[in-house]
């Protein structure tokens, strides 16, 4: 192998190390982004890190405090532009990474937020830091890609999962559908739950289900359940019902004149909800308009979401173009029948042009069940 050659496999080899740090902070850091660092001098690594949570050290402040003075004349791996401006809780990583000596970082993206977009690399690089941006980028984007998608519209990444039989059925012609998938791919969803911030779903399911939506298959320190967000028109949802008694808190969605204020059903139901930290969002109209709501969604700091929801909702939310990436799993099984429910509903589409078309797709076996994934919005391209 050629030298050129070597030392490019020793910088992949590094980031990569930064990488897998970084996705230990999955499902904890938001809104902020994973971000791993990898600290080097002489060939070995001498201190690396990762951002656990808002509010807490950057990773590059990290790898720096284990470092101490040992941090002079390293080369720092980190998978993210260290940030630069002090709108946050935590000190710019560019200043202490100056201040601690570093001669060389490598960094895997640039920072999408415009508060920092180049100008950190630019403020190590006047400070006579040499600094290469690229190595391992699709990785890194692909790691950050709801960070990437909130940061630049103010709106949540969306995930579209749908679970299903061989023949795109999603439940019988009587409602029945648990369970089409096996353990291991309802597991497999839960773990997706610890990652996101929200679930959205529509009243449909609730009432015909009663989910939790929290992530009960999966027994991990530090996982945390996503806040449900509930389409509810006319305020239906049940006091009883496991959204509105179980944690965390939960969303309704309903339509502004649908809220009696005098009427002792609904104000027991709204004081309910309150008492769990829940929220009311209102909207006017007939209908809730899906772009409109993941601007208010993301106001509230909500970066990323998962629609678990049937048939009809399911199609909703792709027509109306909130969707980024679609999640499949296929039981085999064959359930067959027009009255079958099929996994997308919705008005048909008449022509294969019309088609909508999912790319980069990815398939892997998860128990008896096969995991198909693929993006119709490719935000980080």
């Amino acid at each position: 192998m050629k030298d050129k050659e070597i030392i490019k496999s020793s910088h992949i080899k590094y980031m990569q190390r930064a990488l897998y740090l970084a996705s230990k902070g999955q499902g904890m850091t938001s809104p902020n982004p994973m971000v791993g660092a990898v600290l080097v001098k002489n060939g070995r690594i001498i201190s690396e890190g990762y951002h656990k949570k808002p509010g807490t050290p950057h990773a590059e402040a990290i790898v720096i405090s284990k470092a101490k003075e040992d941090a002079r004349d390293c080369t720092l791996y980190v998978t993210l532009e260290p940030c630069c401006h002090s709108d946050k809780r935590t000190p710019p990583c560019s200043k202490a990474i100056i201040k601690a000596g570093i001669k060389e970082v490598y960094i895997a993206m640039k920072d999408p937020n415009p508060k920092v977009s180049g100008k950190g690399i630019e403020e190590l690089q006047q400070h006579g830091i040499n600094v290469s941006v690229g190595i391992c980028e699709d990785k890194a984007k692909k790691l950050n890609e709801s960070y990437i998608k909130y940061i630049t519209t103010g709106k949540p990444f969306v995930i579209l999962k749908i679970a299903m039989t061989l023949d795109g059925k999603i439940a019988t012609p009587d409602g029945e559908s648990k369970w089409i998938t096996d353990l291991a791919a309802r597991k497999y969803v839960h773990k997706i739950r610890t990652q996101v911030d929200a679930i959205l779903t529509a009243i449909g399911t609730v009432k015909a289900d009663n989910p939790s939506f929290t992530v009960r298959l999966i027994n991990k320190k530090g996982n945390k359940n996503p806040i449900r967000i509930v389409i509810d028109p006319d305020f239906e949802t049940p006091i009883d019902f496991n959204v509105m008694q179980i944690p965390p808190p939960t969303i309704l969605v309903v339509k502004k004149d649908s809220i009696i204020e005098h009427s002792t059903g609904l104000a027991n139901k709204k004081r309910a909800l309150f008492e769990k930290e829940g929220e009311i969002i209102e909207y006017e109209g007939e209908k809730v308009q899906l772009d409109w709501l993941m601007d208010e969604l993301g106001k509230r700091g909500i970066t990323s979401l998962m629609i678990e929801s049937g048939s009809s909702f399911s199609s909703s939310c792709i027509n109306s173009g909130i969707v980024d990436k679609v999640i499949f799993f296929i039981a085999p099984k064959i359930l067959g029948g027009k009255d079958s429910l099929p996994a997308i509903g919705g008005k048909c589409l008449r022509t294969l042009k019309e088609a909508i078309e999912i790319k980069n797709l990815k398939m892997r076996k998860i128990g008896k069940d096969i995991m198909i994934e693929g993006y119709i919005n490719q935000i980080n391209s």
